[in-house]
């Protein structure tokens, strides 16, 4: 079947990041399904996005730290997205997530094992139909571990890890699966963040960059751009090296 990019999924519809995502596609009068933990906060935001030009905006009830949640939400989806877009991403307090298993859990669970649940099933769907995109939005973070943010790094690692492996597994299904890896972006996970300027994009330069790699069928994203060759230096140092990095 050839590909048809219509009906739009957009996952943790509430980020900065996903927001933006959403009003690209209503731009070029997309269908658009958001989902979210908490929908009413969304009603304005659906309106925003029939405005912008969306065909149609519907709202699903999604929360990724619940396996009956996640279920509900695979049944009620009707029809199936040509594009599922997985942006939720949650930063946690490294210091926190050391000494409590509870704030642990929701790292791992709401940046990995949730997304991972979805899309596989998504993905499932979409190999019968044999069409479709899955875009799961990582980190540079999952590249290498660092002291300032590693169990937030380690669950987007495992993140980039099971794209990859999805990626592998169904290349010649006609479904397509990109991975993407932001640098900083300035967001309200990030608002308390020192972040260089010089290094920090906006969501909605993440967006657009986003919608080019689909146009494009690329596999991988790193945006902006110059963090590919960034975390190449960086996965590329020497171990001893590395550890007196901490600052990094």
């Amino acid at each position: 079947m050839s590909e048809t990019i219509q009906n739009i999924l957009v996952i943790g519809a509430k980020s900065d990041i996903a927001i933006a995502v959403a009003r690209e596609y209503a731009e070029q009068s997309c269908s658009l399904q958001l989902a979210a933990r908490e929908t009413d906060s969304l009603k304005e935001f659906r309106e925003d996005l029939r405005i912008r030009g969306a065909s149609k905006v519907e709202v699903f009830k999604l929360d990724l730290e619940s396996v009956k949640s996640i279920k509900s939400f695979l049944n009620q989806l009707d029809p199936l997205p040509d594009l599922a877009v997985c942006a939720v991403g949650y930063l946690g307090e490294q210091s926190r997530s050391e000494k409590d298993f509870e704030e642990m859990e929701k790292v791992v669970k709401s940046n990995l094992t949730g997304p991972a649940m979805v899309l596989e099933s998504l993905a499932q769907a979409m190999m019968e139909r044999k069409t479709g995109v899955i875009v799961g939005i990582s980190s540079v973070a999952g590249d290498r571990g660092r002291a300032s943010n590693y169990w937030y790094g380690c669950a987007k690692s495992g993140l980039t890890a099971f794209l990859s492996g999805l990626r592998q597994r169904i290349q010649n299904s006609g479904v397509r699966v990109l991975t993407v890896k932001p640098g900083f972006v300035r967001t309200a996970m990030t608002a308390n963040l020192n972040l260089p300027p010089a290094l920090t994009s906006t969501p909605e330069k993440t967006a657009s960059d986003i919608v080019k790699a689909v146009s494009k069928k690329q596999p991988v994203l790193y945006t902006p751009f110059f963090w590919f060759w960034i975390m190449l230096i960086i996965r590329g140092l020497p171990e001893k090296i590395f550890l007196k990095l901490k600052n990094l």
